[in-house]
């Protein structure tokens, strides 16, 4: 239950920070659509967020919790304050310096991420002006991982799940200001995003601040030494740098050549915002609570508790997906209809968004099944195995993008995402199933076809749904649209529930019952 708790807290706050993106996406749609200033901003955002995954998600999340809980276990708070702080030391130095080259380099970084703007002398140079004023966007970010995974060791989820929803609150508030301005897709516009990812990435961290010294954990800033604790981190962080910066070389690649087609990194990013809603709430939350709860478990010697707490993870995950991807596949359209088209986001750039999210949505349960089965590694602090898959994931993804992107366009390239996301979800599932540390129990082995089956039946009813909408979507007013498609997410919702009911890939009346005799308990 603890598991799920702690699922429930970070998912509800990324579902929060999702819907407050979606709202910010609609607003960025709405005042400058799809053109050179949306083009060059995206770029400008994508940079630093490239990074980002690079430093905090990929390196430091993969090495630092294993290890901090390691010296939270063997040396106490002080040790684990003293190993925190050293780390801070090396890590902020580093990306100060990383954030200086940069932005002196951003011409070279700009043209690396999106030759194709070289053609546009015009959005080429407000791509790096943008660049310039996000990037410090990665320092910010990068220490906040650092943080969120201090008190993630200690089973304090809430502050930094709840970041990412200050980020959205000050774009909405930046996007105001656009529009009270009557600023729209000018270049001026640009540059208020711009300044708002900065602002953001400030606002964030000192709340993430506030929250360690109110836990009671505060940090010193000290000079940077290459100690023993830096060393094992960088040891172990190295590998998962480079299968950090494999998987964004994926993303990268899929920029470079959508910058080649006019409004293809526009749809790209506009589809990669709707399917990441589904990964973002199941697949963060459970690579967030995973981690440290596998770590302490392996720690404390127990194996058997490790491996029925990855098959409830791996259970809870594809139950939350496997309905999601479906209905990304069946009915892109009236959800791109819905959330995008309006103002300068046309019907042709809701057909080109509505395929590439289709395409997104075969791969997401291979992303949320990397979520999942990526924690078992870094926990046993093996980071090289993820490293040599992601190489293979990324030679799948590079072959998939060049050669399905002539006959697809860019559609072809969220194809060769997903492709490249389930040949690494295989490896990483099949060399733990090898090695004996994923074992599906009789509780996984029962539910897991069921729950493809309730999916597909669900899938089913949604589409004959959509068919009965049709004529609504792409013509009528926007609430009326709206309606149509909230029915479908309702209908949808319901059928799933009965279908997981009466073929028993989950006893939701149960779970509800023993909810209800809880709360009860409590009240008397």
């Amino acid at each position: 239950m603890s598991l799920l708790r702690n699922f429930a807290t970070v998912g509800g706050a990324t579902a929060a920070s999702r819907v407050l993106g979606f709202a910010r996406d609609v607003l960025i749609a709405g005042f400058i659509g799809t053109g050179p200033v949306a083009d060059a901003f995206f770029v400008a955002f994508r940079l630093p967020n490239l990074f980002r995954r690079l430093f905090a998600e990929g390196a430091f999340n993969s090495a630092f919790v294993p290890l901090f809980a390691r010296s939270l276990e063997e040396d106490g708070r002080e040790g684990a304050r003293r190993f925190a702080e050293e780390i801070l030391a090396a890590l902020f130095w580093l990306l100060v310096a990383l954030t200086a080259i940069a932005e002196i380099a951003m011409p070279g970084l700009v043209w690396v991420l999106a030759p194709g703007f070289a053609d546009d002398p015009a959005k080429f140079d407000m791509a790096v002006l943008l660049s310039r004023i996000t990037f410090p966007y990665l320092l910010c970010m990068s220490l906040i991982a650092l943080i969120g995974g201090i008190l993630n060791t200690y089973n304090r989820y809430t502050a930094s799940a709840l970041a990412p929803v200050l980020l959205n609150i000050v774009m909405i508030v930046v996007l105001g200001v656009i529009a009270v301005f009557g600023l729209d897709a000018s270049g001026a516009s640009g540059i208020v995003l711009a300044v708002g990812v900065a602002l953001a990435g400030v606002v964030q961290l000192l709340s993430l601040i506030y929250a360690l010294r109110r836990f009671g954990f505060p940090m010193k800033l000290r000079r940077p030494r290459y100690t023993f604790a830096v060393k094992r981190l960088w040891k172990l962080g190295l590998p998962g740098a480079i299968a950090g910066g494999i998987t964004q070389i994926n993303i990268a690649v899929g920029t470079i050549i959508a910058s080649t087609q006019a409004g293809a990194v526009s749809y790209l990013y506009y589809a990669d915002r709707i399917y990441q809603l589904p990964l973002g709430i199941v697949g963060i939350a459970i690579g967030v609570v995973l981690l440290p709860d596998l770590s302490r478990l392996l720690r404390s010697g127990n194996s058997r508790g490790a491996l029925t707490t990855q098959n409830r993870a791996l259970e809870f995950g594809l139950a939350l997906t496997l309905p999601a991807a479906i209905a990304l596949i069946v009915i892109p359209y009236p959800i791109v209809d819905v959330l995008f088209q309006r103002g300068a986001f046309t019907a042709h750039d809701a057909a080109a968004t509505t395929a590439a999210l289709a395409a997104y949505g075969i791969g997401l349960p291979a992303f949320v099944l990397i979520k999942v089965f990526s924690p078992a590694f870094f926990a046993r602090e093996d980071t090289a195995t993820p490293m040599w898959f992601a190489g293979v994931g990324m030679v799948v993804n590079v072959a998939g993008a060049l050669l399905l992107s002539p006959v697809l366009a860019h559609v072809g390239i969220a194809l060769a995402t997903s492709l490249a996301g389930w040949v690494n979800a295989g490896l990483l599932i099949g060399t733990l199933w090898r090695r004996g540390e994923f074992v599906p129990d009789a509780s996984l082995r029962k539910r897991l076809p069921l729950l493809v089956l309730a999916s597909v039946l669900m899938g089913g009813i949604v589409f004959a749904g959509y068919l009965l909408f049709a004529p609504v979507f792409g013509q009528a007013l926007l609430p009326v649209r709206a309606g149509a498609l909230a029915a479908l997410v309702v209908v949808g919702m319901a059928t799933f529930a009965v279908f997981v009911q009466v073929t028993g890939a989950s006893d939701l009346l149960g779970y509800f019952k023993a909810a209800l005799r809880k709360r009860g308990a409590k009240k008397g």
